[in-house]
């Protein structure tokens, strides 16, 4: 059975991390900076998993890491969606630009 190379899936998470941060500097819609943001931490799994396969295959410590990111970035996705909500019911618009328009 051929395993894919370590440089392969280091390519594909830093692939992922630099439209994360493409998306998360260019982007003016909240949406899209939440789904850029959780681009970049699935890269850092994706890291975090391969170098727990190839260096330490022994340990899980890569594993564990990766589930504690994807329980706080479900836990950053609700309350990020729940401000989102709030912010287009006050000035019906997801845009960064009028946050401005805020008072809080």
């Amino acid at each position: 059975m051929n395993e894919i190379p370590l440089t392969h899936i280091l390519f594909v998470s830093t692939a992922l991390f630099f439209i994360g941060m493409y998306g998360f500097f260019t982007r003016r819609n909240m949406i899209t900076i939440l789904m850029s943001i959780e681009l970049i931490l699935n890269s850092v799994n994706i890291n975090f998993v391969a170098f727990n396969k190839y260096l330490f295959p022994q340990n899980l410590d890569g594993i564990f890491f990766t589930i504690f990111i994807i329980s706080i970035a479900a836990a950053e996705a609700a309350v990020a969606i729940a401000i989102i909500i709030n912010m287009y019911r006050s000035l019906h618009s997801v845009d960064v630009n009028e946050t401005s328009e805020l008072k809080f």
